[in-house]
């Protein structure tokens, strides 16, 4: 495990000298057998890496990796960008199994982050945040977004927009049944999750507007 987290972790933060060693080993072999054909699957492995390596690198450590903390230490603002915005290098100290600390570093562009998904969000420097790596390689470790503080604050928020959104319909017309329907439901969506005595108050006395509207 300790060969495949290193292995996954050059490719993965190093992209440039993947692609070289990728080079290097099928012309080789190409050179050896004599066999053009060993050419090709320099470039689909290439783009392949460049693409989906970091979320590899995620998939792996969250299913085989152990649970521990990790604390960014500083990060630095880069020339390069990536949709606009610019890309960002990180250093973090990881807590190992005997509760000493590693050094570590990834980037915008290379942090393995799970659940994957299309966004990028690096936790706050200075705020411990839960990650997984395999014991032996801790450099390589993958973020539990989800489970941080902030990544549990803003689950908590986007459950909220939806009733925001109804909340404001209901106030608009209270009176239309479509509009308090949504505005229960997304009530009790929320408190399927969290639990909040304002809202269910709330929920209740909508539950008898709807009542009296029928």
């Amino acid at each position: 495990m300790i060969i495949v987290s290193k292995i996954l972790f050059f490719t993965s933060h190093h992209g440039f000298y993947t692609v070289i060693i990728l080079i290097l080993f099928f012309g080789l072999v190409s050179f050896i057998t004599r066999k053009v054909w060993f050419l090709i699957p320099i470039l689909p492995l290439a783009i392949l890496n460049g693409v989906a390596g970091q979320f590899l690198n995620a998939w792996f450590l969250n299913k085989y990796g152990v649970e521990s903390t990790a604390i960014i230490t500083s990060y630095i603002e880069t020339n390069s960008t990536l949709n606009d915005m610019y890309i960002h290098d990180y250093e973090a100290i990881v807590k190992k199994q005997d509760q000493s600390y590693t050094t570590t570093f990834f980037s915008t562009t290379s942090a393995a982050i799970y659940p994957i998904e299309n966004a990028i969000r690096i936790p706050q420097v200075n705020q411990p945040f839960p990650v997984k790596y395999i014991p032996g390689y801790e450099k390589n470790i993958v973020i539990l977004y989800n489970e941080s503080e902030e990544g549990k604050n803003l689950r908590r928020y986007e459950k909220q927009a939806p009733i925001n959104s109804a909340k404001i319909k209901y106030e608009a017309d209270p009176t239309n049944k479509e509009f308090l329907k949504e505005y229960i439901s997304a009530l009790d969506d929320y408190l399927q999750t969290y639990e909040d005595r304002n809202y269910t108050i709330k929920m209740e006395e909508l539950k008898k507007e709807l009542k009296q509207l029928k």
